[in-house]
């Protein structure tokens, strides 16, 4: 069982909830004006790291088919049979049990919003099988989590947290077009779709310019409507570096870096803007 318990977590590469959670606590925030109370810090957390576990055990297990065939995911554990189906569904079903669970210890809303919550992030994996807008419901579903911060606090949702949902919606979005790059080849020939694979590797980084762009005005929108101090802005100013550097990584002929693009760089822009976030409000 330990064993088995491992490979899940390194199939679903746990430690990747970097990406989204600190959103999550930048919704929550936001939202109090300060730092919350630790009741609702917890509560936030588990559901943020429940709801990423459930829906990557629901990626992982309907995709393995299709991972077993792509030779850039043929090593994972599914497909290499080092943990089995029955395994990822009983996690999968504890981590919806949890979710519900911290959704409820919230406020009545959170709970109310949760079912629909748990349909996309169950049901994106499905995405790429019909409609290469696939990477903006990929992003609209892990926007999620920064409108679950926000509800966590105030059980409603009010312009900033629709402005962060759009922020999130679109970075996650532009770093998806990037990554999609490498299975061209593999998407269209399985008929998935994806943006590179209909229309090309240039289309889709000029894309994921494009929604970086509008992911860095959605914070500045943030940040004027709540009149946030400077120590905001600075943090703003780092994510588009961040950004830049990251389109800087890859071309459409050399895509050998995207591993780093993907993973390192969204990891550190994630962190930045909620430490300075968090100080700008802190400081007032």
């Amino acid at each position: 069982m330990r064993r088995q318990l491992r490979e899940f977590l390194e199939m679903i590469k746990f430690e990747h909830t970097i990406f989204v959670l600190p959103f999550a606590y930048l919704g929550m925030v936001l939202a109090a004006g300060r730092w919350p109370s630790w009741w609702i810090f917890i509560w936030v957390t588990v559901a943020m790291a429940s709801a990423r576990t459930l829906a990557m055990a629901a990626n992982r297990l309907i995709d393995r088919f299709i991972d077993a065939r792509n030779p850039r995911t043929a090593d994972r554990a599914l497909p290499q049979h080092r943990i089995t189906p029955l395994t990822v569904v009983a996690i999968g079903a504890v981590s919806l049990l949890i979710f519900e669970l911290a959704a409820a210890a919230l406020n009545p809303l959170a709970l109310a919003l949760s079912p629909a919550a748990v349909a996309f992030l169950v049901g994106y994996p499905y995405a790429k099988r019909y409609t290469w807008l696939s990477h903006w419901i990929l992003g609209f579903t892990d926007g999620m989590a920064v409108v679950g911060g926000w509800v966590a606090v105030t059980a409603w949702l009010e312009l900033p947290a629709w402005l962060l949902w759009m922020a999130v919606t679109f970075w996650i979005a532009g770093f998806d077009l990037i990554y999609a790059c490498q299975d061209v080849a593999f998407d269209q020939a399985e008929g998935l779709y994806s943006v590179p694979a209909c229309f090309g590797v240039k289309v889709a980084l000029d894309l994921a310019r494009i929604c970086h762009g509008i992911t860095l005005l959605s914070l500045a929108a943030v940040g004027i409507v709540m009149h946030l101090n400077p120590v905001y802005w600075v943090g703003l100013a780092g994510a588009l570096a961040l950004l830049v550097y990251e389109h800087s990584l890859v071309s459409p002929t050399d895509l050998s870096r995207v591993d780093m693009a993907f993973f390192n760089v969204n990891g550190y822009i994630s962190v930045l803007i909620f430490v300075t976030t968090l100080i700008a409000v802190l400081i007032g």
